[in-house]
């Protein structure tokens, strides 16, 4: 708080400008702050090395801006850039899901071990606690051998953290389009089957798929086993299924539902519960293979073969698509809908422009959207290339997310800066992501967190962001490539304190609070 006052200001920074919707038309953004928005909303943060390429670009800050597009698809394209230190990120999912297995079975054994000592002495036995819920929470007891399930949540974590804050270890598009993605077809880390693989689905499910055919991403999502045990969607069998010791198995709704609601058409979206109903029989039998690469395999025996109807379409039946095919299939006429189009486009209209972002451009976006086949680099050109993105009347506030990753980044406190303190530093952002309520991967519901300033701005969380500001400032030096952004009165009142707080000072700025 004493940082925000030294700034002048009373908790909040310029949230007014934040509601000025109604406020006359400003005049077109300097290239100074052309370049703010396109390294802040297209990655976290201007980097010397951005602002100077921006500079020199025949097309200026907006030029590079479509170009950025182009090299997220090209690194999308590439195996991401994963630190030995953090390789369970990426580990094959085989091994995974043999050492879950060894690790579960070895709980079991110890604590079949203390129930028989607790017999023996004649005392209540209680078994072993479950681990930490989030990355954040958890620390490992240093006499205790790390847990692989616990060390690939942790690492999942801060790959995230590191991919977005240091551009020599991945674009910053296609970090900002991988933070998106993972929110709209979010898992939650903190379900104990979902742990060891959130790191594995962002990296492979989510990050080559974020510039594609958003069919593909549906597809990729859907079969991977984080999603496949979020949802429950493993256990989405045909109703009258045997299962064990003589019970019966059926239909689970749960993944057809968020599919319909939140992944594609919204709640809004001309579907009804017959549907929710029809899609999940069309989807019986898509479970999980710990054995296989891709941790998926379709289950013919668990399969509902008969007819099904989807959205006035037939499945399974004579002439129809058959087994995985018809899941394939459901998938794809789900992503080409309207409603799906429109849903997209707005939901990225809200992450890259505006809180509430003008019709027409959602209407623009839907329609390259249906035009391109559900081409999500096509809708990211026509974004970009918008005259609403450049318009200075759409603001937009930082999420916690966003802030961390920029504060990191502009403090360079990046691995690629060679500080030895980029480590120590990650492991501060994600303390501070879980005290302001931001967990990485660790949103509970299928919905995703909320991106707008409405959820985040409050005088505590400025607060919270100021101490980190405080933490990661130490040793950053004199803040004049940030001052070279702010407005003049912010500049004024950080170069009147003395030099060791000008650069906490810079990154708890209002300035640096949007984007």
């Amino acid at each position: 708080m004493a940082l925000l006052m030294l700034l002048g200001l009373p908790g909040l920074p310029d949230a007014t400008r934040l509601a000025s919707a109604a406020a006359p038309p400003a005049p077109a953004l300097t290239e100074q702050q052309a370049i703010w928005r396109a390294a802040s909303r297209l990655g976290y943060w201007p980097s010397e090395q951005q602002v100077a390429v921006m500079r020199a670009h025949p097309g200026g800050p907006r030029g590079w801006a479509l170009d950025e597009v182009d090299r997220a698809f090209e690194a999308s394209l590439q195996p991401a850039r994963i630190p030995e230190q953090l390789s369970q990120v990426t580990a094959p999912l085989p091994d995974v899901f043999a050492e879950v297995r060894r690790e579960r079975e070895a709980r079991q054994r110890a604590n079949n071990a203390a129930a028989a000592g607790a017999a023996e002495a004649g005392r209540p036995f209680a078994a072993a606690p479950p681990a930490p819920q989030t990355p954040a929470a958890s620390r490992e007891p240093a006499a205790q051998p790390p847990s692989f399930v616990r060390t690939s949540a942790q690492q999942a974590a801060a790959w995230r953290i590191l991919s977005c804050s240091d551009p020599a270890v991945e674009n910053p598009l296609l970090s900002r389009l991988t933070e998106f993605w993972f929110n709209h077809l979010n898992v939650f880390v903190g379900r104990a089957t979902v742990r060891p693989f959130t790191g594995h689905y962002a990296v492979h499910a989510i990050r080559p798929n974020v510039l594609g055919r958003f069919e593909d991403l549906l597809l990729a999502s859907a079969r991977h086993p984080a999603m496949l045990f979020y949802l429950d969607q493993n256990q989405n069998v045909a109703d009258g299924t045997p299962g064990p010791r003589g019970t019966v198995r059926g239909l689970n709704e749960n993944y057809a539902r968020e599919l319909l609601e939140l992944h594609t058409l919204g709640v809004d979206g001309g579907y009804t519960q017959q549907d929710v109903r029809e899609l999940a029989r069309v989807l019986t039998g898509w479970t999980v293979d710990p054995g296989a690469p891709s941790g998926f395999r379709f289950a013919p025996r668990l399969h509902d073969g008969g007819e099904k109807t989807v959205l006035g379409r037939r499945f399974g039946g004579p002439g129809s698509a058959q087994g995985e095919r018809e899941g394939v299939e459901a998938i794809a006429l789900l992503a080409s809908r309207p409603a799906t189009a429109r849903r997209i486009a707005l939901r990225l209209a809200r992450f890259f422009v505006a809180d509430e972002p003008p019709r027409a451009l959602v209407d623009r976006l839907a329609a390259a959207y249906l035009a391109g086949n559900g081409d999500l680099r096509g809708v990211m050109r026509q974004l970009v290339a918008s005259p609403e993105f450049w318009d200075p009347a759409n603001e937009l506030f930082k999420t916690p997310y966003d802030f961390a990753c920029s504060a990191l980044g502009a403090s360079a406190r990046t691995a690629a800066a060679g500080n030895a303190a980029a480590a120590p530093a990650i492991g501060l952002a994600l303390g501070f992501l879980a005290a302001a309520g931001q967990p990485v991967n660790g949103w509970q519901t299928p919905d995703g967190y909320g991106t707008d300033a409405a959820t985040w701005l409050s005088p505590e969380s400025l607060t919270r962001r100021a101490d980190l500001a405080a933490a990661l400032a130490r040793g950053m030096g004199e803040p004049e490539q940030l001052l070279g952004f702010y407005d003049e009165r912010t500049r004024e009142r950080i170069r009147k304190v003395p030099a060791a707080s000008r650069a906490a000072l810079a990154l708890a700025a209002p300035d640096f609070m949007r984007k």
